[in-house]
């Protein structure tokens, strides 16, 4: 396991509420840029009108879509932002969506138009976190610092 402190100090904490017929993926790209956001964690409720999520392939090293065509309820969607490989920040999502007949879908979160709404907690950490290209699985993981990889010693109780 690697670790790396990226804040004890406060942290910025926004709340999104997206609209209907806004796509999340570009919509969130859009704020972190807008807001100078290099590393944040966030997680969502909602729905969406149309959504496609992935399956990450190991043997390919790609994501196979999954389109849903239908209205669905975000029951749950969590991610990262991190700086990409090319600097432009890079959101890293996982939704968990509900049927009209309560069966569940879920994965990577590669697009999805909102209907009616989507409520965004957004929570900024103050150390930025960067991406990497890793040969091995062919995705674009999270580089944890060579000084940052030992996990930081317990604090005394206050």
């Amino acid at each position: 396991m690697q670790v790396q402190l990226i804040s004890d100090a406060t942290e910025r904490l926004f709340a999104l509420v997206l609209s209907p017929g806004d796509e999340v993926i570009a919509s969130l790209v859009n704020f972190v840029v807008q807001h100078q956001v290099q590393a944040a964690s966030f997680t969502a409720i909602g729905a969406f009108e149309d959504v496609t999520v992935g399956y990450f392939d190991w043997d390919e090293k790609a994501y196979r879509p999954t389109p849903l065509h239908e209205q669905v309820e975000v029951l749950s969607l969590v991610g990262v932002v991190a700086s990409g490989v090319d600097g432009v920040p890079a959101v890293h999502a996982h939704v968990v969506l509900g049927r009209a007949d309560a069966t569940v879908r879920g994965g990577h979160l590669l697009e999805g138009l909102v209907r009616p709404t989507l409520e965004v907690m957004l929570t900024e950490a103050s150390g930025p976190l960067q991406r990497r290209y890793d040969p091995a699985s062919g995705l674009d993981l999270i580089a944890i610092k060579p000084e940052a990889r030992r996990a930081p010693p317990d604090r005394p109780p206050s």
